[in-house]
Order: structure tokens, then C-alpha cells, then sequence
């Protein structure tokens, strides 16, 4: 059996788990980090089939036009393994797809300052001609509880799932 190699660089100690671990332990398995400081899952239903809805999601360069401080810095495919960097609110993240199963998941490691871990999914289920998305995400990293708490998560997440079922819904 073949191992994958992380294309993340081994990283200081200074976390639970390091980028590389989050990403082939958990994000590849389908999972957030259950343990780590800040965990956050919100969800949404979306009068949309779920192919709809994934045409949206897997075109990151159109988030721009409705998720609300969302900027594409690089971005070559929507492809497992494939690094992009992007910017929320004006912060610098640099990221890694582990899933992208279309209609179904998207999921992805990332980190930002060079100081914080994250893994998010974003899982759709179809349910009759409509589309339950659900937005999980793990956020681990110095004081993470004081920068960036469940509540202040969660409603990024809200914000972010509001804004999509209204961008899907006008379409």
C-alpha cells in the first residue's frame, strides 16, 4: 500500500496537531478535529438541487460575488491536494483541498499567520429536490478560543451559508 506524502513542511510544536496530521487524520476521513479549542457546525437548506448548489460552491473565483470577505489570491483547480491561498475579512490563508466530491463534499485544510490550524467541510445531502448543506470547520492555534470563539464562528458560517442559499436561490 502506498503512503501519501503531506506536501505540508513539518511544522513547531506549538499545536495539537499539526497542519499535515489535520489534513491526511481528518479532513481526507471526512472529519473536523472534534478536540480542538474552537469547533463550529451550522446548516441550512437551500430550495436548489444539490448539483446546483455544487456548481457554486466548486467555483471558488465566483465566491467573490456573494460570500461576504471572501478574495481569491491563487487558485490553478478545485482538486484534491491542490494548495490555494485566499483571504477572509482581509487575512491571509493559505489552503489545501482534501475532498471534492461534486454533489456531495468539499473539504479543505488551511491556516492562517503562520499560527492557526483549521479543517472545513461543507457537505451537501439531497433531500427531495432540495439541498441540506452543512458547514463544519476545527480551529486550533495560539489563544484561538480569544481570536476567533465558537459564537464569532458560527455566525461567519450562518453569514456565509445565508449568503450562498440567497446566491443559489436567484440564480
Amino acid at each position: 500500500m502506498l503512503s501519501k506524502q503531506s506536501t505540508y513542511p513539518k511544522e513547531r510544536r506549538m499545536f495539537a496537531k499539526d497542519l499535515a496530521t489535520l489534513h491526511d487524520e481528518y479532513a481526507l476521513r471526512g472529519r473536523i478535529d472534534d478536540t480542538a479549542p474552537v469547533t463550529s457546525s451550522s446548516e441550512i437548506v437551500i430550495d436548489a438541487p444539490a448539483q446546483r448548489v455544487w456548481e457554486v460552491l466548486a467555483d471558488l473565483r465566483g465566491w467573490q460575488t456573494w460570500a461576504p470577505g471572501f478574495r481569491v489570491r491563487a487558485l490553478d483547480a478545485v482538486e484534491p491536494g491542490r494548495e490555494f491561498r485566499w483571504a477572509q475579512d482581509g487575512t491571509p490563508l493559505r489552503s489545501r483541498f482534501a475532498i471534492v466530491q461534486p454533489g456531495r463534499e468539499l473539504s479543505w485544510t488551511g491556516s492562517a499567520l503562520g499560527l492557526y490550524r483549521a479543517v472545513d467541510r461543507m457537505v451537501l445531502t439531497a433531500e427531495g429536490g432540495r439541498t441540506r448543506v452543512t458547514l463544519q470547520e476545527s480551529f486550533d492555534g495560539p489563544l484561538a478560543r480569544l481570536v476567533f470563539g465558537e459564537r464569532k464562528l458560527r455566525a461567519a458560517h450562518e453569514t456565509r451559508l445565508t449568503a450562498l442559499k440567497s446566491h443559489v436561490e436567484n440564480r
